[in-house]
């Protein structure tokens, strides 16, 4: 597998770039590298091809300059390599309702797309949409780890969401590389304690875990020790109640996956679960802030209305 041969699969079977598409790579200047080798593979296939090349976004979820918004509502296919997720933006959703197939590819490296683009993608789109069927039917989750995470939520009326890379129709999103299923929890339903040990947005890799206590679907005390400290600064700058939404339950279905400390790959790992803090108006939920962390628990025991679907970090679907 190199680089090349993982565009073609990116542009082809992920996006279903056509000759006759506009093609847009949307970098920055800490993604310009891989943005132009990206480039080079899309004009193989459209001449219609461009680079745009932005500032870093602070932060996950920050707004996109209005030029680079406006841009994306006419492409026909966006490829995003950015630093930071623009997943959560109102940039983003445009440009999906006005028909661009957007993927999205936060803290993206050459090593991450080598290793995470070797999986099987017909077995990984079985096992992501039989979970996503599961989610769609099911009303509560409950989840614990060994270390202390005991933590309950409602996903009533609800509707998952299937990260599996194909993204071929006109409005599709997604994350490249996939390999998730993914829901807004209720507003005010998650009650209990989440024990994160793999990473956290924001702050990276944890040598020991962050503990965030849940009340009320709110994670209203947060401690641990210095990657602690400083995520509760990253919530109070962002200065809004919202920020503390328990915002998405997610389940990770990417065996090549590892847990490296950037979040676009970490959530993917297969048998981890992920938890995010903040926006999920974009996920079908009611919470419309200016952020977006997720959170990886690395061995969690899950139950979706009492069916067992991961024992201890391995996924039984």
């Amino acid at each position: 597998m190199d680089l090349a041969k993982v565009a073609n699969i990116i542009f082809q079977k992920c996006l279903g770039l056509s000759s006759k598409e506009s093609c847009l790579i949307l970098c920055d200047n800490g993604t310009t590298k891989l943005g132009r080798s990206l480039l080079k593979e899309a004009f193989l296939i459209s001449s219609n091809s461009y680079l745009l090349e932005m500032k870093p976004r602070e932060i996950n979820g920050e707004e996109l300059p209005g030029l680079v918004a406006e841009t994306m509502k006419y492409a026909d296919v966006v490829v995003a390599p950015t630093s930071k997720s623009m997943t959560h933006t109102k940039a983003r959703r445009e440009a999906c309702a006005n028909g661009a197939r957007i993927a999205s590819m936060p803290g993206i490296t050459e090593e991450i797309l080598l290793r995470t683009f070797s999986v099987d993608f017909d077995a990984m789109y079985e096992s992501t949409m039989k979970l996503t069927q599961i989610l769609n039917n099911a009303k509560m989750i409950e989840m614990k780890c060994n270390k202390g995470s005991h933590l309950t939520l409602s996903i009533a009326n609800r509707k998952a969401i299937a990260d599996t890379g194909i993204l071929t129709e006109p409005g599709m999103f997604g994350n490249l590389p996939a390999g998730e299923s993914y829901i807004a929890p209720v507003e005010g339903t998650a009650q209990g304690q989440i024990v994160l040990d793999g990473m956290m947005a924001g702050v990276g890799l944890l040598e020991e875990p962050i503990i965030i206590e849940v009340v009320n679907g709110l994670a209203c005390r947060i401690f641990g020790g210095k990657k602690a400290k400083q995520l509760e600064q990253l919530l109070e700058r962002a200065g809004e109640k919202g920020v503390r939404n328990i915002a998405e339950f997610g389940i990770g279905t990417n065996p090549s996956a590892k847990v490296t400390g950037k979040v676009l790959e970490d959530e993917k790992v297969s048998g981890t679960i992920h938890i995010a803090l903040g926006n999920n108006i974009s996920m079908g939920g009611n919470v419309d802030v200016p952020i977006h962390l997720d959170g990886v628990v690395m061995k969690p025991t899950v139950y979706i209305d009492g069916l067992q679907i991961i024992y201890d970090g391995r996924l039984l679907v």
